[in-house]
């Protein structure tokens, strides 16, 4: 019998992968972001060791919501104290100081929960408000994750 073949940490080999989000359904793109950074698109996955590449998002604030999800998806944070419930609406992040955090939110909830492997490969996802990135040394793969599907795109 074969034994099955496991990757060990110096094994792996990360890609860099840039991705716009200009235009692009949230949950869409979440779903395949989180992939790419579990590593699960890879022949080799190992589910125990960060095997995921490194993704780059660029354009964050210009991402779209489907349906009334802009006025009507509220996120909720806690202060720590009694009452300290504080709830915030999509529109208002995505309008607000910080917009790439509606992705990286998305993003994070299609990870494993609360584990250290889970918080590594979080830390492998860079997310930009703007066009702007520092990553050029890198030299990412470009991704035209529109092009995939139609349905990948919110026509207004």
């Amino acid at each position: 019998m074969k034994t099955t073949k496991f990757l060990k940490t110096a094994e792996v080999e990360k890609q860099w992968i840039l991705l716009d989000a200009e235009n692009i359904v949230t949950g869409r793109l979440a779903s395949y972001i989180a992939l790419h950074l579990r590593g699960k698109h890879r022949p080799d996955y190992s589910p125990h060791i960060d095997c995921g590449d490194n993704v780059i998002v660029i354009n964050a604030e210009k991402v779209a919501l489907t349906g009334k999800k802009m006025t009507d998806k509220v996120y909720y944070r806690h202060t720590g104290y009694p009452g300290g419930l504080k709830e915030t609406t999509a529109g208002k992040i995505l309008g607000g100081r910080f917009p790439e955090r509606v992705l990286r939110k998305a993003v994070q909830r299609m990870l494993p929960k609360e584990s250290p492997l889970a918080r590594k490969q979080l830390s492998n996802l860079h997310v930009y408000a703007g066009s702007e990135h520092p990553h050029e040394a890198q030299k990412p793969t470009v991704i035209d994750f529109a092009a995939m599907n139609s349905k990948n795109v919110r026509v207004k």
